[in-house]
């Protein structure tokens, strides 16, 4: 690769001698965030390591970015990326080292050499699905695929730049001046709703590439990069001079709608193509430079990347005591204009109604046409469960495994027996959904599209019963865990239509015992309690017996339409939280579950996330500014009591989405980029190396969550220190698509137990005595 532009600061001030133990033999050049350097490791590694400049080493807020994106890089770090070897985003000078990757990219080689011929355009368009399937299967989405985040490696491409902030170097910002991507190489959910971005995007961009692979330009080009903005959401992609047995492939790829767009798997299936047969493009010898040692280093591969927003879905809240979910009604994409500019989902790109407590897009409220918020927790599901916690799911697998539910036979250890069960198989083709888990009554219970519910012994992971469904694709909105409530098991159908409860003893085989229609009630169903809870769109919520199902109540909320519900620790009362009309506040009413009255009410400003409530019985909210609200900058707390709320600032502000538990008097925040930090009575901070995560469950002093790739952590609650974690659980040949949302743990403390959920279409058993002996 060529030396980076020098960025006009002081040489010898931009030259350390050392970046940790690595002595930095010489300098290849700098970017607008560091200066990249040739160094060795001890055993002779050849490494590029990235050193940040010193003005940029002085910000708190760009330290706690570039130190979760170093985490993001060694997840993704493997075949098809430059492996990260060491790191300090602490130091004195934060920097990075990678292992070298010799070969210009396909930026530097098109320049050159022009345009690649059809055959190397087709080798090149197989080497980049598999190594995006690659990185999506770690739970990351790149955003930022170019010809110069490419390199054309010997043993195949290799897709670099990971997300350091390099807020300097982009012509096009978001409306809150936070780097989104590269214009041309940008998908229209980029431009149109950018906290809705998904795998997706990364399959548009890999469209572009191809056509300016195969042509030397891209299928979008202008010199304002406003007009490539308006180009790439309203008009077609240019594709003359692409050779005509890709143009269908390619047009796939740049299809508007990211639904329309083919997975990475997909598009390997289509090329059937060797991933690794080494690129013939008559290259000349990459330029060396010298030396102290005088080996002759490479090109580097640590480049000084564009800031971007973390990979995002969202995950469920911390454990409570109800689950609630909306029906999803289906509606058109939201129209360009509509940025979704306080919606906090991590969806997939399109403009659906989400789930129970954020909505995004026009309402139907009688035409009043308000944009509501679509809630990072809540979008999807609130979910809140009695007893033992709150929620596990696994992805469902292809066909090659055993026909079946199985179950492997526990291992002794300790008191407690592991145990891992397939949950369910999907056809051949099929997306991966991820099925959600309740666990109570010495039984972990699941449910997910083609599975109505299952039920396994918590001792032994033992299938007792399973309820088959209708198989239904795969929407936005995430399956909904089941509840036990009443003595019954309360499931939603796959389509979130119809609600029904089940006989959830061994004997009883989950036979249904009551079902409700949802059609009528935009605001779906939540179990909270002893009480069924119907949402109408109006705002009228009609309560249900959860044991005999006679009505209650009925009361109707105007300020609510339809009321989004949750319930934490105080099993008599239920709070609704919205956006107010007007965006500017968050309208929270809490309400008696016994009978319906409203307990108190309060506006109180600034788009609030909810977080849970306190020993004390005070709300914590999670919040942004108006002029940031990608970024989570604080926690708020409100004490009904005495009407106060009062902001306490994040140790480093948080991009992206994040999720939150609230213990005693301490809100724990996690970040998608992995940071985790303690706010309240406890205050500390850490790193976890966690690129996407579940939202945090806690129990006896531990807080427990899930990673992409199906490890589960254990984290002290007093001090930050990782207890333990279990070995990842990836399917390594399955290709059927990313999982947008990622289930929580769910904690049985009673006998000591907590089981999680895994990509390998497993649900598991470990012991909390000791996380570190996992």
């Amino acid at each position: 690769m060529p030396p980076l532009r020098d960025s006009g600061a002081d040489p010898e001030a931009e030259r350390p001698e050392y970046a940790g133990q690595y002595r930095l033999e010489a300098r290849l050049g700098s970017g607008g965030m560091g200066v990249v350097h040739v160094a060795r490791s001890s055993s002779g590694l050849s490494l590029a390591v990235k050193v940040i400049h010193a003005e940029f080493a002085q910000d708190s807020e760009f330290r706690g970015r570039f130190r979760q994106e170093v985490a993001a890089a060694r997840r993704v770090s493997g075949a098809f990326t430059a492996p990260v070897v060491d790191a300090d985003p602490d130091a004195e000078r934060p920097w990075m080292a990678t292992l070298h990757i010799p070969g210009p990219t396909l930026s530097d080689h098109v320049k050159r050499n022009g345009p690649l011929a059809p055959n190397e355009v087709r080798k090149l368009a197989a080497g980049l699905a598999e190594a995006l399937r690659d990185i999506h299967r770690a739970g990351v989405v790149h955003r930022d695929l170019k010809p110069s985040n490419v390199l054309l490696a010997a043993d195949g491409p290799k897709v670099i730049d990971f997300g350091i902030s390099r807020p300097s170097d982009s012509e096009m910002r978001t409306e809150t001046g936070k780097l989104i991507g590269t214009p041309p190489f940008m998908a229209p959910e980029q431009f149109q709703r950018p906290r809705e971005v998904g795998p997706a995007a990364d399959v548009f961009a890999l469209g572009s590439v191809l056509v300016h692979a195969a042509t030397g330009s891209g299928p979008f080009d202008s010199e304002s990069p406003y007009l490539v903005a308006y180009q790439v959401v309203h008009d077609e992609a240019d594709l003359t001079g692409v050779p005509q047995e890709l143009a269908p492939l390619i047009e796939s790829c740049l299809a508007k709608d990211p639904e329309d767009r083919p997975t990475p798997g997909e598009l390997m299936e289509l090329l059937h193509t060797e991933i690794h047969t080494e690129l013939d493009l008559g290259l000349p010898p990459v330029p060396r430079v010298p030396s102290a040692s005088g080996r002759p280093p490479v090109s580097t591969s640590a480049r000084i990347p564009a800031q971007r927003q973390p990979a995002g879905t969202d995950s469920a809240p911390s454990p409570a005591e109800a689950t609630h979910v909306r029906a999803r009604t289906a509606r058109p994409p939201d129209p360009p204009e509509e940025t979704g500019r306080n919606g906090r989902n991590g969806g997939n790109g399109r403009g659906g109604r989400a789930g129970p407590a954020g909505r995004t897009g026009p309402e139907a409220d009688g035409g009043a046409g308000r944009t509501r918020r679509r809630w990072p927790v809540w979008a999807a599901v609130a979910l809140l469960i009695t007893g033992a916690g709150a929620f596990v799911g696994v992805r469902a697998l292809s066909p090659g495994d055993d026909a079946g539910l199985q179950t492997r036979a526990p291992q002794a250890e300790a008191e407690i027996r592991p145990w891992h069960t397939t949950v369910a198989h999907r056809p051949d083709g099929h997306r991966s959904e991820m099925p959600f888990c309740a666990a109570g009554s010495g039984a972990v219970f699941c449910s997910l599209s083609g599975l109505r519910a299952g039920r396994f012994d918590a001792a032994t992971g033992r299938v007792s019963w399973h309820r088959d469904g209708k198989v239904v694709p795969r929407t936005d909105t995430p399956p909904t865990a089941p509840v036990l409530s009443g003595g019954l098991l309360y499931v939603w159908t796959a389509d979130s239509k119809r609600l029904e409860a089940l006989d959830p003893t061994a004997k009883g085989k989950g036979v249904t015992r009551w079902s409700q229609d949802l059609s009528g009630y935009e605001g779906g169903a939540a179990v909270i309690g002893d009480r069924v809870l119907l949402c109408a769109g109006d705002g009228t919520v009609t309560a249900l017996d959860s044991a005999t199902h006679r009505q209650r109540w009925r009361k109707r909320y105007p300020a609510h339409t339809p009321a989004t519900l949750f319930s934490y620790g105080d099993p008599r009362t239920v709070y609704a939280v919205d956006l107010t009309p007007d965006s500017k506040g968050t309208q929270i009413t809490a309400i008696s579950l016994k009978d319906g009255a409203v307990r108190w009410a309060r506006r109180l400003p600034g788009s609030l996330t909810p977080a849970g409530v306190g020993s004390s019985g005070a709300l914590y909210f999670t919040a942004a500014t108006p002029e940031q609200p990608f970024t989570t900058i604080a926690v708020v707390r409100y004490d009904p009591r005495t009407g106060h709320p009062r902001r306490i600032p994040l140790a480093t502000p948080l991009d992206g989405t994040v999720t939150a538990a609230v213990h005693g008097e301490t809100v724990y925040v996690l970040a998608e980029g992995g940071s985790l930090q303690a706010v309240g009575e406890r205050k500390w901070s850490t790193e976890t190396s966690v690129s996407r995560a579940s939202a945090p469950v806690l129990s006896d002093n531990r807080l427990y969550f899930t990673a992409a790739d199906g490890r589960l952590l254990a984290v002290d609650t007093r001090t930050g220190a990782l207890l333990g974690q279990t070995s990842p659980r990836l399917a390594a040949d399955r290709h059927n698509g990313y999982l947008e949302t990622l289930p929580a743990p769910v904690v049985d403390a009673h006998h000591g137990r907590v089981f999680a959920s895994a990509p390998d279409g497993t649900v598991f058993a470990a012991q909390t005595k000791d996380p570190s002996r996992w």
